[in-house]
């Protein structure tokens, strides 16, 4: 599948890969860092996930007892081959009572209560697929999520590598910042995601 949009769904040799803008962006052979950010959630029972991608985290939220898992996903395309079930994993999401998928811009898309917001929306401040997902790593759009949180709430952001500055930053809106790194293996490469959390 090549969208408008720039994402391509794709399976090739049993693996489904994803693809935005030109750039990988997942495939199904390593998840850990999608289940990171997931588990960093948790528990959980109300949770707003800003991007779908293979829908490995938003599974894991459902796996670990979440009760509504919100998606909000850019790409419209994306959302439709969920609900076409595209792929198995896309497909049992897109089927469970407990997912919303809004296709949508989460910048758009902080409204309500939630126990965890979870951004895994473009690869962090530091490496951007999309230039306007910019003003998702800055003070005036993170505040409004940590103001969207329950008490004891959950915000944890995903990047492809470190951000000081975006560390600096939550620290400062929140008081303190954890920084949880997921080692990743492929092929020959060994390397490091970052997840930042904090609370509300």
């Amino acid at each position: 599948m090549i969208s408008e949009d720039g994402i391509v769904l794709r399976t090739r040799d049993g693996v489904d890969e994803l693809i935005v803008n030109g750039v990988f962006a997942m495939d199904s052979t390593e998840v850990s860092s999608e289940l990171a950010l997931a588990d960093a959630a948790l528990p959980a029972a109300r949770v707003l996930v800003g991007g779908l991608g293979l829908g490995y985290t938003a599974a894991r939220l459902l796996d670990g007892g979440a009760e509504l898992v919100r998606v909000v996903e850019l790409s419209a395309e994306l959302v439709d081959a969920a609900r076409r079930g595209a792929t198995a994993q896309l497909g049992r999401l897109a089927a469970d009572p407990r997912i919303e998928l809004v296709t949508g811009d989460i910048a758009d898309a902080i409204e309500g209560s939630w126990d965890a917001i979870l951004l895994d929306v473009d690869n962090g401040p530091t490496f951007l697929i999309h230039d306007h997902n910019a003003r998702l790593y800055r003070a005036e759009f993170l505040r409004r999520c940590l103001a969207a949180l329950a008490p004891s709430g959950r915000l944890v952001v995903w990047c492809e590598s470190a951000s000081a500055d975006l560390a600096a930053t939550l620290s400062e809106l929140a008081g303190s910042v954890e920084t949880i790194l997921v080692p990743v293996t492929r092929g020959q490469r060994h390397f490091e995601y970052v997840l930042y959390r904090t609370y509300s």
